[in-house]
């Protein structure tokens, strides 16, 4: 006597399937990106945005940055406080507008992009660096004039008057850069967007 033969059964679709030894992520925990032309875009609306926050930066320095004092005589031009720092706290007040500048752009950059990339810090940092460089010209020539002789000849001997705005220490056009990126990093790694794991993120489904 034989047993009935009976057919063996077929898993269905709906079981659950080990995760992919390839390493792909199923379908619905794929996520496309915007695209390379749209972070181009993206990252170029970035660029000029925070570059031309350099006239604001600009203007902040000149009204915020210690002035320096000159006086003239018949035979020349002197400072006036031969001890006083405030060409020191000149370049410090430009550096320090830098990082706040730069702390500022890399929040309002995250929150408008929260998925970051590429092209996007990228952006950030050169925007960072030609908006200092913005700043830089844009507050020397809002500033006293450069023509220190013709001034001095203007306001008469004996007569106080503002140096032009200098920044000696160029090494502070790169602060503005710096804390963009030091920030939107910090940001990003605590805030941002997570990529989904496919060994924890698939549903386990048990055949029926």
């Amino acid at each position: 006597m034989t047993a009935p033969l009976t057919p063996r059964p077929q898993p269905s679709n709906d079981a659950w399937q080990a995760p992919d030894p390839s390493g792909s992520l199923p379908p619905h925990t794929q996520e496309d990106g915007p695209g390379m032309r749209t972070e181009l875009r993206e990252a170029a609306v970035v660029t000029v945005g925070v570059a031309l926050c350099g006239l604001l930066l600009g203007a902040l320095w000149l009204w915020l940055a210690p002035h320096v004092p000159l006086i003239a005589d018949a035979q020349a031009v002197y400072l006036k406080d031969t001890e006083g720092e405030q060409a020191v706290g000149v370049d410090g007040t430009f550096t320090l507008l830098g990082l706040a500048f730069g702390a500022v752009s890399a929040v309002v950059v995250f929150l408008w992009r929260r998925r970051g990339g590429v092209p996007l810090v990228v952006a950030l940092a050169v925007g960072g660096l030609l908006g200092g460089l913005l700043a830089w010209r844009f507050g020397v020539w809002l500033g006293p004039t450069q023509d220190v002789a013709a001034h001095a000849k203007a306001v008469g001997k004996g007569v106080t008057f503002d140096a032009p705005l200098e920044l000696k220490a160029k090494g502070a056009l790169l602060a503005w850069p710096l804390a963009a990126l030091i920030v939107h990093l910090g940001l990003t790694g605590l805030f941002g967007p997570r990529d989904p794991d496919p060994y924890f993120d698939t549903p386990y489904q048990p055949a029926p």
